[in-house]
């Protein structure tokens, strides 16, 4: 009866109209990703002038990865991997044809051309799901090419019973035809698909479905009818576990992607190096010029010195001037959570942990291999993670969290701490063989009010700066607000002058900076200092023992105005007045 009926149709009653296309130029990446995304097992290849080229299978791409496929070749054009011998059709031909032409030539697809346009194509899952057809009589007819096929196919009874098991079943299963045929799929596959279809007698379409571990498949079935009699049902099964270990290799490239890009946008709106670093003292062009010097080599660096002081602006700088082609990856040793510090520095596998991504994670330092690795904070490092790192060091090596595989990884280590670490080995808590290990050239940057002769240079960077972020036209200063800038105790060194420079500007009136548009605190030290020179000036120094008396009072007090006044014997009328003319708030 199935070649009676196969015998009355044609290639356009048998073809599938809905298929997906790409061009010969388009990368092998971007035809996996439009496969998966249309859960189409194949893509027909076109040319420049929308002809047929060729078709790729995801059966193409898995036979790629089982041999010397990996995640570079994803930029590489279709054309390389595309099967080119392709036998065509009609859609007028007769559908009995097509199979005996498939069967002959052993193959599953036939690409169905019309005016040297591709319009659809048949398969052998399109024939079995247009044409009734007699169970044993199908069998016979189509047991050679389901065999020759790369998908999986099973074919079972209403009863449940495997009438039929393809050649890549057992491959892709590890059962054996004669095994399974005449036994009930339920005894080898309790929550088997083809049950449901069974049951419901709907079609299931690219269900993904994992076997055993580590194996991974895509399973579509059909409810088989002859002549409107329900007969059984029929399932295809693609393994796509070289396509899901390559989607995972895609999210760890995608993470390191995102992190790049977030790297690039620093170093492009910033560009670190050397001759960014703005000063003319003495000590900071002796400071620049040694740290050129070892910036070449791959000797570890400590960069110590106040907070504030650019510490991360010459570790970048240092980076860039090595000439070291991976990336610049820095991690605040005193951001990170302890229980979180191993997991981020190494790694894991997915599942190492509750609550782990299910793909695993990259490092810190496997993202800085072939790079510099900026360990920032270095004091606050967990105690245990010392021998951790050191061990990295001696080494060069890394295991990720839940794996037993030794990953080689060439990193350059530049640290930097605010604090005596020195001290800290003296006290036991931090490592007296890491720190020599770190420490190997050590590069020590000044306070702020150690180098008070570049402090106009940078004044001018940041107005500059600000000035074009913001849009506006750069304003006067005035110098005397200069001299008190210059004259100021920069205890957040560079940090706190940028922010301060920022203010400035901010309540800046008329474009014009002034002693009003200083903060407040800066103001109120540079009165303190202005009045111990003006020691003889009796209103002076008066002025200068009401300030001091008051901010004691106030102290003592707890910020209450109305206790400050009781306790300076004032009224409290009197104390906010002078509270106002000191600008003390």
């Amino acid at each position: 009866m199935f070649l009676e009926v196969l015998n009355n149709m044609n290639v356009s009653d048998v073809m599938d109209i809905d298929i997906v296309t790409i061009t010969k130029d388009a990368t092998l990446g971007q035809a996996m990703q439009i496969m998966l995304k249309y859960n189409k097992g194949d893509v027909i290849v076109l040319n420049n002038t929308n002809e047929l080229f060729g078709i790729l299978t995801m059966t193409d791409i898995s036979i790629i990865g089982g041999t010397f496929f990996c995640k570079n070749n994803l930029d590489d054009s279709v054309e390389l991997y595309c099967n080119q011998n392709i036998v065509t059709i009609g859609p007028d031909e007769d559908a009995i044809w097509a199979k005996d032409l498939m069967k002959r030539k052993g193959i599953g697809r036939l690409p169905v051309i019309r005016e040297n346009k591709i319009i659809g194509i048949v398969r052998i899952k399109d024939i079995l799901d247009k044409v009734y057809f007699k169970i044993d009589k199908t069998m016979e007819a189509f047991g050679h090419i389901l065999n020759n096929i790369h998908e999986a196919v099973c074919v079972v009874d209403k009863y449940g019973k495997v009438i039929f098991w393809s050649k890549n079943s057992e491959v892709l299963y590890g059962i054996k035809s004669e095994d399974i045929i005449n036994k009930n799929i339920r005894e080898y596959f309790p929550q088997a698909i083809l049950l449901n279809v069974l049951e419901n007698r709907k079609s299931v379409n690219s269900i993904h479905h994992i076997p055993r571990e580590g194996s991974h498949v895509f399973l579509s079935a059909e409810p088989l009818y002859i002549d409107n009699e329900f007969v059984g049902s029929v399932s295809t099964d693609r393994d796509i576990t070289e396509i899901i270990n390559l989607s995972m290799e895609l999210e760890k490239t995608k993470e390191r992607l995102h992190f790049l890009q977030s790297e690039m946008k620093k170093i492009t709106n910033t560009r670190y190096s050397f001759d960014k670093v703005l000063g003319k003292s003495e000590s900071i062009v002796n400071i620049v010029n040694n740290a050129k010097k070892v910036a070449r080599t791959n000797s570890s660096v400590l960069i110590t010195g106040e907070s504030g002081t650019g510490k991360e602006v010459f570790a970048r700088a240092l980076h860039e001037e090595s000439g070291r082609k991976g990336d610049f990856v820095a991690i605040n040793c005193s951001a990170i959570p302890e229980s979180l510090f191993e997991s981020e520095m190494f790694g894991y596998d997915g599942g190492a942990f509750t609550g782990a991504l299910k793909n695993g994670k990259i490092g810190k330092i496997e993202l800085a291999n072939k790079g510099t690795l900026f360990l920032d904070e270095i004091g606050d490092m967990p105690f245990y993670m010392q021998a951790k790192m050191l061990r990295v060091l001696q080494e060069r090596q890394i295991v990720r969290i839940g794996s037993d595989k030794v990953i080689e990884v060439d990193v350059r280590i530049i640290s930097a701490t605010h604090r005596d670490l020195r001290k800290l080995v003296n006290e036991g808590k931090f490592r007296e063989d890491l720190f020599y290990r770190l420490n190997v050239v050590n590069i020590s940057l000044p306070s702020l009010r150690k180098r008070k002769e570049d402090i106009p240079m940078l004044i001018t960077k940041f107005i500059k700066e600000f000035c074009e972020e913001n849009k506006i036209n750069y304003p006067n200063m005035t110098p005397e607000v200069l001299k008190i800038l210059v004259n100021y105790d920069w205890k957040g060194n560079i940090r706190e002058l940028k922010n301060a420079v920022d203010h400035l500007l901010i309540f800046s009136q008329d474009g014009e900076i002034t002693t009003n548009s200083l903060p407040e605190h800066i103001f109120n030290s540079h009165r303190i200092n202005h009045l111990d020179e003006e020691d003889f000036d009796l209103q002076k120094t008066i002025e200068k023992i009401e300030y001091e008396t008051i901010k004691k009072a106030m102290s003592k007090a707890g910020n209450n105005k109305s206790k400050a006044a009781t306790i300076l014997n004032i009224p409290r009328s009197t104390l906010y007045y002078k509270m106002n003319y000191y600008r003390m708030g």
